[in-house]
């Protein structure tokens, strides 16, 4: 028979649906990997309130110099004494990529200086939108229905968390907040579109080098005391680097839509932390809309998923 003969049969699919079962044992891993740096991400919050005198930028500026050099130390051991190596390797995925985590790293911190905390959360309850339709258009990873109903619901979820607490004002805040969901999707893209021939964990090393030095002149005058840089180093190395780190591994078996809906989980961790660890009220919002968000993520890892356009 000639190949190039069309045979009588269903058509060709547009393509392989994307292994996002729970039953996938890779997918399964990759998920609750994410779920515990969603775990380390969310415990910011309730590690600053202890802060005795770091404040604002300066909080940012040592987080980054502590992430920066627990994720140097890694990649020395890893590459057996040669970081810069690894470095170069990356090439300009690579330097996109750590330019995205500074982006992260700055934007959150420079919203929180200008809007409320409720603002900020808001808006960047947006990323796993953001992230699927990124991944459509540029991966051509089509999400399920199941998907965008997850989607729609976790983002309702997080809305209804913070809905008393958002405020008018702040409109630049907000508009510097949409940094961190518009460059964490970004990330992820480019982490899922080179994850099988560039190691892209040295560019969290770069994002946390560029967002020192961009802080650095902000954070002066120093105001941490002692126990504030042992703070201050748990927020680098548990904090950042060690889930920045775990989470690039993610990208191999997780949708980009996935991860952004799983990484949801430090909103709605975060307020519960703070109860347990500094006493702040949780209120029956909270409780409401993070019910919802959880069941989101629940939902889409059984019935979510996503195709490859034609």
């Amino acid at each position: 028979m000639n190949p190039a003969t069309p045979t009588s049969g269903p058509p060709p699919r547009a393509g392989p649906r994307a292994r996002s079962s729970a039953t996938d044992p890779a997918h399964r891993r990759a998920a609750l990997t994410l779920a515990f740096c969603a775990v380390c991400w969310s415990i910011a919050g309730v590690v600053t309130r202890h802060l005795e005198g770091a404040a604002g930028f300066e909080v940012t500026f040592w987080r980054s110099v502590f992430c920066g050099i627990t994720v140097l130390a890694v990649l020395t051991w890893r590459t057996r004494g040669a970081p810069l190596t690894a470095i170069r390797r990356m090439g300009a995925p690579g330097l996109f990529s750590g330019a995205m985590w500074a982006l992260m790293f700055i934007c959150f911190m420079v919203a929180l200086n200008l809007t409320t905390v409720a603002n900020t959360l808001l808006v960047i309850s947006v990323s796993p939108l953001l992230a699927a339709l990124l991944a459509w258009a540029v991966l051509g990873e089509r999400p399920t229905p199941a998907t965008w109903l997850a989607i729609a619901a976790a983002g309702i979820g997080i809305w209804w968390m913070v809905r008393e607490a958002v405020a008018a004002e702040g409109a630049l805040g907000m508009l510097v907040a949409l940094g961190v969901p518009v460059a964490a999707s970004f990330n992820v893209i480019t982490m899922r579109k080179h994850h099988a021939r560039i190691d892209l964990v040295p560019a969290v090393l770069l994002g946390a080098v560029l967002s020192g030095l961009v802080t650095a002149p902000l954070a002066v005058p120093f105001a941490a005391t002692t126990a504030d840089l042992w703070l201050l180093a748990l927020l680098g190395v548990v904090q950042l680097a060690i889930p920045c780190m775990l989470m690039v591994g993610t990208n191999r078996h997780l949708a980009p839509h996935e991860v952004s809906l799983i990484a949801m989980l430090e909103v709605v961790l975060g307020p519960i932390w703070a109860w347990l660890g500094a006493g702040e009220a949780v209120g029956i919002a909270t409780l409401q809309g993070g019910l919802v968000v959880l069941a989101a993520l629940v939902f889409n890892v059984f019935f979510g998923g996503s195709r490859r356009s034609a």
